[in-house]
């Protein structure tokens, strides 16, 4: 029971931050000129080389086929989708891309039922919907229009199916290896295919601007030590404990965290769409969990 409630709450915390780190990236991409995927390599470049020193001991997986199931792991939650969104908005609505990213837990809840024969009850399935519900209220009380652009919104998909194969296929990898190794070697893996990238375009660094202001490294050390090496610690944690499906259905929670973010940081103002949005997704949240554990107390009952 201790492990379930310490899921759930690793979970949640996992969210905030990262709903937060968008206000984080904002700062450093158009203060700091830094572009989207020179933010993400010395993001997790810092995280690797600072969790390596951690766990330096045992490099490889304990098989090649795990080493290669890391592989798509660590690209499918990092370098993949990372591209496959930010190219996503250069072609469709900041709101096609919020919504269709958003798609990723549902995406996740399907799969797992399709690959794993996980029966999903039905207090899981309305959740999820409602929340998703609340997650379109939350990007519509911003005003963002949404526009039917094929490529882009194809890829945003893409970036949901990206994130739901990562949930997928580290299901097996988590009973085997410690939340400490399987971060590592996402990192690692999805830095190694990002990398590349920064030179594919203008092959421009900002590294000079970065350091001439203590409140930029700031930023990314936050990026660095919250969003990245600690967040992604805790939700492979929270994924053992509570499952794939459970943990991902918190995502629906970030754009909910980003508009609280910025309502005080940037003093953005909350709509009264934005408030149902807010009770719709706290609410599909609380349906999702307590219908599960109500079904699970009858069924123990009969």
């Amino acid at each position: 029971m201790r492990g379930k409630f310490l899921g759930h709450l690793g979970a949640l915390l996992v969210v905030i931050a990262w709903g937060a780190s968008f206000i984080f990236t904002k700062v450093l991409m158009e203060d700091a000129l830094l572009s989207p995927i020179e933010v993400y390599v010395y993001r997790f470049v810092l995280a690797y080389v600072i969790i390596l020193a951690i766990t330096f001991k045992k490099i490889f997986a304990n098989s090649i086929k795990d080493e290669l199931q890391f592989l798509l792991c660590g690209v499918c939650a990092g370098s993949l989708y990372y591209v496959l969104e930010n190219t996503a908005l250069q072609y469709t609505s900041t709101g096609n891309v919020s919504l269709l990213s958003a798609l990723a837990p549902l995406v996740t809840t399907a799969l797992m039922g399709l690959v794993f024969r996980v029966r999903l009850g039905a207090g899981m399935i309305i959740g999820s919907v409602i929340a998703f519900v609340g997650v379109i209220c939350v990007i519509f009380s911003h005003g963002e229009g949404l526009e039917f652009n094929p490529l882009g919104d194809l890829l945003a998909l893409l970036s949901a199916f990206a994130w739901a194969t990562y949930a997928l296929g580290v299901k097996r990898l988590v009973p085997v290896y410690s939340s400490l190794f399987i971060t590592r070697k996402l990192f690692f893996y999805g830095v190694l295919t990002a990398a590349p990238l920064m030179w594919i375009g203008s092959g421009e660094n900002h590294l000079a601007i970065l350091f001439s202001n203590p409140a930029y490294i700031l930023n990314l050390l936050f990026l660095v030590v919250v969003c990245s090496l600690l967040a992604y610690l805790i939700w492979n944690y929270a994924m053992k404990e509570i499952g794939a499906v459970a943990t991902n259905n918190y995502l629906y929670a970030q754009p909910l965290v980003t508009m609280i973010v910025a309502f005080f940081t940037l003093g953005e103002e909350i709509s009264l769409m934005g408030y149902i949005g807010c009770a719709l997704i706290i609410g599909g949240l609380i349906i999702s969990d307590k219908l599960k554990v109500k079904r699970r107390v009858h069924h123990l009952r009969t």
